[in-house]
């Protein structure tokens, strides 16, 4: 069997378009959970930087530093729940369609 011949039935296979559909839906929710937080930080940086510039308690800390540490432990957290999705569910729904595309 051609390459391209096994390209078009993994193509036309309904798994494969289930597999990019889930892929692309849950790619483009963990993006906006990374993206509207790390904008509105940027936009508050911008346009009201004196709303971050509030010390916490005695402390030297301003509020902006816990929040972008946030920002960068949350972008983690969701890119290792990406990684865990990816190599059990994602990767079990490509590895049928290739067993069920090259019978």
């Amino acid at each position: 069997m051609s390459q391209s011949t096994v390209q078009q039935r993994i193509r036309q296979h309904p798994k494969f378009a289930e597999l990019i559909a889930r892929r692309t839906r849950f790619a483009l929710v963990l993006s906006l959970f990374v993206l509207v937080p790390y904008y509105g930080f940027m936009m508050v940086v911008a346009f009201n930087p004196t709303a971050l510039h509030r010390t916490l308690g005695d402390s030297i800390v301003t509020i902006a530093w816990p929040l972008g540490a946030l920002l960068v432990i949350g972008s983690w957290l969701l890119t290792g729940i990406y990684i865990r999705r990816a190599n059990s569910e994602f990767d079990e729904l490509t590895q049928d369609v290739l067993r069920e595309a090259a019978r």
